[in-house]
C-alpha cells in the first residue's frame, strides 16, 4: 500500500512509526507545511526511500491531488486539524483513491437555539456526498482514530456479541496523565480540543434523534480500569454520537470526557476572551486566527512524551439486556506513556489515536474490510480489528460492571 500522509504532527508521526514494521506498507509520503518537522520524523524512522518528505499546504486541494498522483498512492490519510477536511476529502474523490480521517468535517451551532438543536453536524458535509462516493466505487473511511474509531468498533462488537438489546452506548475517556514542567500543556492538538470542547455536545436518543446540550454538562464520576481510578467526566461534542446510531441499534448514545477543573477553566477563559475564534481577524495589519495564536503559544504535544507520566484510557460503556438480564460492560484500551515512548518513541495519547488508523489500512489492504461510500467504523465487522489489536501490541479489555452502578 502507498499512502499520502497529510500532516506529520504527533499523530502523523505515530502512524508512520507503527506502520513502519508492517511488510504490506510500501510507502508513506510524509507531507506537511512544516518540512523541518517532517524531516525530523523521517530521520527517526531511518528509511528515506519508504518515507519521502514533501511540502504540502493542506488547504490547497490541487496540491494534494497533485501529490497523490505523483506518488500513485492508494490511500490519502488525513492527519491534520479538521478545518482542512473538506479539501482533503474532495481531493481523494477527485484522484479516485481511498480516504481516511480521524475526525470528521466540522459542525456549526444552531443559529437560534444552540444548546437544544443541532445546526450543521459533524460529518454532514461528508455524508451528503456518500452517494457520489458509492457511484464512483470509492471508499471514504471517516472517524478512524481511537475516539472516534476504536471505540466505535467496540460498540459494534458489543452489539454483535455481548448484548441482545442495547439501551445506551456511551464513549467514556479518562486518564491520570501528568505533564511535568509546564503550568498548562494539552496532550493533544489544542485546536481540535477547543473545537470539540466548546461546541455544544451532541446526544442521540431514540425518537428524538440528535439534539444538543451545554458544554461540560451532566458531570458524573466514572471509574476507569488499570489503576487510573475515578475521574469526573462531562459531555463533549464528538463524532461517535453522530456515527453509532447510523449503523447500530440503541436507545441513547453519548460521549463523555475527563477534562479536569483546570482544563475546563482555561477553555472557558479562552472562550470569554474570544481566543477560541478560528476565523482570522486583523491585528496591526496582519490576518491571524486567535485560535492559531493560542496553539502557537503552547508546547507542541508531539514533543511532550518525555514530560508525560501515567496512562490514558479510551473505551465504550454499554448498557443493555443479555439473556433477559440487565448487563453493563466497559470495553477499553489503556495506553501507558512509558511503554509507548519505549516502543514507538511517541507519547501515549497520539500513539493510541494512530494505531486504529494503521489497523484500518492493514484490513483494507488485505481485503478483510471492504466497502464503498462514506463509512464509519461501525459499518465493518469488528472481529478482524479486535484480533489485530494484540498483534499490534494494543490489547483491549472488557470489564463487567454492576448494572445501575455506573
Amino acid at each position: 500500500m502507498k499512502v499520502l500522509l497529510v500532516g506529520v504532527g504527533g499523530v502523523g508521526e505515530a502512524i508512520a512509526a507503527i506502520a513502519r514494521e508492517r511488510p504490506w506498507l510500501e510507502l508513506i509520503v510524509l507531507s506537511d507545511y512544516n518540512v523541518k518537522r517532517a524531516n525530523e520524523v523521517q530521520k527517526k524512522l531511518g528509511d528515506p526511500v519508504r518515507f519521502p518528505v514533501e511540502f504540502i499546504d493542506a488547504g490547497n486541494q490541487e496540491m494534494i491531488e497533485g501529490m497523490a498522483r505523483k506518488y500513485k498512492v492508494d490511500l490519502i490519510m488525513n492527519a491534520v486539524d479538521p478545518i482542512f477536511n473538506e479539501k482533503i476529502f474532495d481531493a481523494a474523490y477527485n484522484v479516485g483513491v481511498t480516504y481516511m480521517d480521524m475526525a470528521m468535517t466540522l459542525s456549526s451551532p444552531h443559529p437560534d437555539d444552540p444548546f437544544n438543536k443541532c445546526g450543521v453536524k459533524l460529518g454532514d458535509y461528508q455524508f451528503a456526498k456518500a452517494k457520489e462516493w458509492e457511484q464512483k466505487g470509492l471508499l471514504a473511511m471517516v472517524g478512524f482514530g481511537v475516539e472516534p474509531g476504536m471505540a466505535d468498533v467496540f460498540a459494534r462488537y458489543a452489539q454483535d456479541h455481548l448484548f441482545d438489546e442495547i439501551e445506551e452506548l456511551g464513549i467514556r475517556d479518562g486518564a491520570n496523565i501528568e505533564i511535568r514542567g509546564y503550568e498548562f500543556a494539552p496532550n493533544f492538538s489544542i485546536w481540535t480540543t477547543i473545537e470539540e470542547c466548546l461546541n455544544p455536545p451532541v446526544i442521540w436518543e431514540e425518537g428524538r434523534q440528535w439534539f444538543t446540550t451545554e458544554p461540560f454538562s451532566e458531570p458524573e464520576i466514572f471509574e476507569f480500569p488499570e489503576g487510573i481510578g475515578k475521574v469526573e467526566i462531562v459531555n463533549v461534542e464528538h463524532e461517535e454520537v453522530l456515527l453509532m446510531p447510523r449503523w447500530l441499534k440503541c436507545k441513547r448514545a453519548t460521549f463523555k470526557y475527563g477534562l479536569g477543573d483546570q482544563f475546563i477553566s482555561v477553555l472557558k477563559t479562552l472562550h470569554m476572551l474570544g481566543l477560541d475564534n478560528k476565523n482570522k481577524i486583523t491585528v496591526k495589519g496582519v490576518q491571524v486566527a486567535p485560535r492559531d495564536v493560542v496553539a502557537a503559544c503552547l508546547p507542541d504535544p508531539a514533543y511532550l512524551g518525555d514530560h508525560m507520566f501515567g496512562k490514558t484510557c479510551a473505551g465504550t460503556w454499554v448498557k443493555g439486556i443479555k439473556d433477559g438480564k440487565p448487563r453493563e460492560v466497559y470495553i477499553y484500551q489503556v495506553a501507558d506513556n512509558e511503554t509507548c515512548m519505549q516502543r514507538w518513541s511517541c507519547q501515549a495519547v497520539v500513539a493510541q489515536t494512530a494505531f486504529s488508523a494503521v489497523i484500518g489500512m492493514d484490513l483494507i489492504e488485505h481485503g478483510q474490510w471492504k466497502g464503498v461510500g462514506v463509512l464509519g467504523p461501525e459499518a465493518f465487522t469488528p472481529d478482524p480489528f479486535m484480533e489485530k489489536m494484540a498483534e499490534y501490541e494494543f490489547p483491549y479489555g472488557i470489564k463487567e460492571m454492576t448494572p445501575g452502578a455506573a
